[in-house]
C-alpha cells in the first residue's frame, strides 16, 4: 500500500536534529505538511486520467487507480494482488530489463505491451515503470504508469491496409506487390512466373458507358482473379488503371504460366453482369517465366510489362511469353535514355506549372496560393512526352541531376519574375527533388545557387520529395534536409500514404507539408455517406497538424471533393478541378485577373 506518515511517529521524541530539543509545534506543522503531500499524491494517483499501479518485489499489484480498472475491464479491488503476468506476457529482453530495474540497475523502464481486458480482447499500451526506492537507496516499489494507444494502433493498421491496398477492388497494390515481389526473390534456388494484364478498351467502357460502370467492372474483373487464383497461393494484385497482375512465387515451369495465361484470357472474357449494363471485356497477357538467380524483380515486371504492350499492338485478346529477340527491338526506351541529355542541350524541355489552392473560406472558395513545376519533353519525333515516360529513365541513367537542375532555376526563375509583378501574391514555386540528386550531387549548393541567381526568397521555394527518398537510410539525405530548412526552403512529401507513412519517423525530420495522394480522394463521392476514406483523411490532417505539418491534398476533380477536404480541416490542394498544368502565360493571366493593389 502507499504509506502513510503519521504525526505521531513524528512527534515521539522531543530532541532535535542537533542533539537539543524540538518544539512541539514544528513536528506537527511537519506531520502535517507530509499529511497534506500524501493527500495530494493520493488523490493525483487516483484521479489520473492514465493507468497507474503500484507493484510490490513479487511483481504483484498493490494499488492501482480507476483510470487502469477501466481500461482492463476490472474493478479496483479485483487488480489488487494480481500477479502483473496475469495481465501480460513479458518477452526475454523486456523482462531482462526488469528485473534490471527490480535490482536497482536502472530507474526507469519504456515499452509497449499488449495488456488483457477481462472480457479477452486485447488492450495496447505504452507502459512507463519507474523504481521506488527505499530512504536508504534499495528498491521498493515500482510504479507503472499504463496508457491506452489501442485507437491509435488501429488507425496505424487501417493505414497500412490503405497504403498496401486498392481502396477499389481491395487487392493488394504496387506497393503490397513489389514487397511479396522481394520475398519471393529471396528464395533464390526456385522459378518464378509473373502474367501482367491489362483490359482491352477499357477507355471505351469509361467513355461511353460512364466512370461507375468502369469501376463496376475492375471490381468484377478483381473478384474473378481472387476467387480463381488466390487459393492457388498465387498472389493477384491490381497494379493501377485496368492493369492486374498474377505473381507465381514457385513456378513449376513454362509450362504452368502458358496454362495459366490461357485461363486468364479465357476466364476475363465471359461477359459481366453490372446491374442494368452487360460488358464485354477482353484482357491481353504478358507472361515471364524464368530462374530466379540472373534476373531481378524490377527485370522481371519490367519485361513482362514490355511483352504486354507488344501483346497489345498484336492484336489483343490473348497471351504472350516473353521473347527477348522480340523486345530487344522494342528501342523506345533506349533511345529516349541515350537522347535525353543532348535534348535538354538544345532546349526541347518546357516546364508547365499546376496550381495549388487554399481550402479557405467559405465551400467553394480558394485563392491561388502557388503552383507546383512539372516538366514535359517536346520530342521531335514521339511528340509531347509526359514525365510518366522519362522520369524514371532520367533517375536509372542519372540524368536527373542535370535536368532536374535545369527545372529548378527555370522554376525559380519565373517565380521571380512573379513575385516582382505580383508581389502581394507571394505565390510559392513547389518544385520536386529526386532521391538521385541528393546522391549524385550537392543538391544543397544548388539550391543555394539558384536562389541566389535568381534572387527568389527562400521562403518561396517548397521542395517535394516522396516517402521512400526521406524515408531512406540516414545520412546525406537527411543532412541535406536539414541544411535546406535552415535556409528557409519548406520540405514537402509527395504521394503520402502509398508507402507504408511513418508519421512518427516523419515528426522527427525537418519536413513542413504532406502532400495527400489521390487515391483517398476515391471514397469522396456524391450523395453517399462519409466512408473510410473521408475518416482516415480527417484522421490523417488531424496528426499532421498536431505534428506542426501542413496538407495538401492532390488529384482533387470535383467540386464535392474540394468541399469535403476543406471540411477535414485540410489547408490546401491541387488537381483538375482548379487546373490542369499551364504555360507560365496561363498562371499569369491568373494572377493578373485576382483585384489588388496596382502592379507595375
Amino acid at each position: 500500500m502507499i504509506t502513510t506518515v503519521r504525526s505521531g511517529d513524528i512527534g515521539g521524541s522531543d530532541d532535535g536534529g542537533d542533539g537539543g530539543p524540538r518544539p512541539v509545534g514544528d513536528a506537527v506543522r511537519l506531520a502535517e505538511a507530509l499529511h497534506a503531500s500524501e493527500s495530494r499524491f493520493r488523490a493525483a494517483f487516483t484521479d489520473a486520467g492514465i493507468g497507474m499501479a503500484l507493484v510490490d518485489a513479487e511483481d504483484r499489484i498493490i494499488e492501482a487507480n480507476p483510470a487502469l480498472a477501466a481500461m482492463l475491464g476490472h474493478t479496483v479491488p479485483e487488480l489488487m494482488r494480481l500477479h502483473i503476468h496475469e495481465l501480460l506476457d513479458v518477452e526475454d529482453d523486456p523482462r531482462r530489463a526488469y528485473l534490471e530495474l527490480l535490482h536497482g540497475d536502472r530507474d526507469r523502464l519504456r515499452l509497449e505491451k499488449r495488456l488483457k481486458h477481462q472480457r479477452g480482447h486485447a488492450v495496447w499500451t505504452n507502459i512507463t515503470i519507474s523504481l521506488i526506492r527505499h530512504a536508504d537507496g534499495r528498491p521498493q516499489y515500482t510504479l507503472a504508469m499504463v496508457e491506452d494507444v489501442s485507437e491509435a494502433r488501429r488507425l496505424g493498421d487501417r493505414l497500412h491496409y490503405q497504403a498496401m491496398h486498392d481502396p477499389l477492388t481491395r487487392l493488394p497494390n504496387r506497393s503490397l506487390f513489389f514487397d511479396r515481389l522481394a520475398g519471393a526473390f529471396a528464395e533464390a534456388d526456385q522459378r518464378i512466373g509473373l502474367c501482367y494484364l491489362d483490359l482491352d478498351g477499357f477507355a471505351a467502357v469509361n467513355d461511353t458507358l460512364g466512370h461507375h460502370v468502369g469501376d463496376d467492372l475492375l471490381v468484377a474483373v478483381a473478384e474473378r482473379l481472387e476467387q480463381r487464383f488466390a487459393g492457388r497461393g498465387h498472389l493477384v494484385a491490381r497494379m493501377g488503371g485496368d492493369e492486374f497482375a498474377v505473381l507465381v512465387p514457385r513456378s513449376a515451369g513454362p509450362d504452368e504460366l502458358k496454362a495459366l495465361a490461357t485461363e486468364l484470357v479465357e476466364l476475363l472474357a465471359v461477359p459481366y453482369d453490372l446491374g442494368a449494363q452487360r460488358v464485354v471485356a477482353t484482357a491481353s497477357v504478358g507472361v515471364v517465366e524464368r530462374p530466379v538467380p540472373g534476373t531481378t524483380p524490377v527485370e522481371l515486371v519490367r519485361d513482362a510489362d514490355a511483352t504486354l504492350s507488344w501483346v497489345k499492338s498484336d492484336g489483343r485478346a490473348h497471351w504472350a511469353l516473353y521473347d527477348p529477340e522480340r523486345i530487344a527491338h522494342r528501342t523506345t526506351r533506349q533511345m529516349l535514355a541515350t537522347t535525353m541529355l543532348p535534348a535538354l542541350e538544345r532546349g526541347e524541355f518546357v516546364v508547365e506549372y499546376q496550381p495549388l489552392v487554399e481550402l479557405r473560406g467559405e465551400p467553394g472558395q480558394s485563392s491561388l496560393r502557388g503552383v507546383e513545376a512539372l516538366v514535359r519533353w517536346q520530342h521531335p519525333e514521339f511528340g509531347r512526352i509526359g514525365p510518366d515516360r522519362f522520369i524514371g529513365i532520367a533517375e536509372e541513367t542519372g540524368a536527373i541531376v542535370p535536368l532536374g537542375r535545369w527545372v529548378l532555376e527555370t522554376a525559380c526563375a519565373q517565380a521571380r519574375t512573379w513575385l516582382e509583378d505580383f508581389p502581394e501574391a507571394e505565390l510559392f514555386m513547389s518544385v520536386n527533388l529526386a532521391a538521385r540528386q541528393f546522391w549524385d550531387s550537392d543538391v544543397v549548393a544548388d539550391v543555394a545557387d539558384v536562389l541566389s541567381r535568381t534572387r527568389l526568397p527562400s521562403r518561396l521555394l517548397q521542395l517535394e520529395l516522396t516517402e521512400s527518398a526521406v524515408l531512406g537510410p540516414a545520412g546525406r539525405p537527411l543532412e541535406a534536409l536539414h541544411a535546406l530548412e535552415a535556409m528557409g526552403v519548406r520540405i514537402a512529401i509527395d504521394d503520402f500514404g502509398t508507402g507504408y507513412s511513418n508519421l512518427a519517423y516523419l515528426s522527427r525530420l525537418p519536413v513542413h507539408v504532406l502532400k495527400l495522394d489521390g487515391g483517398f480522394l476515391e471514397g469522396f463521392q456524391e450523395g453517399t455517406p462519409a466512408g473510410a476514406d473521408e475518416q482516415i483523411v480527417s484522421a490523417l490532417v488531424r496528426l499532421a497538424h498536431a505534428l506542426g505539418l501542413t496538407v495538401t491534398a492532390e488529384g482533387v476533380e470535383t467540386q464535392l471533393q474540394a468541399d469535403l477536404l476543406r471540411a477535414t480541416g485540410c489547408d490546401s490542394a491541387q488537381g483538375w478541378h482548379f487546373g490542369r498544368a499551364m504555360a507560365a502565360e496561363a498562371i499569369t493571366e491568373l494572377l493578373a485577373a485576382v483585384p489588388g493593389p496596382s502592379r507595375r
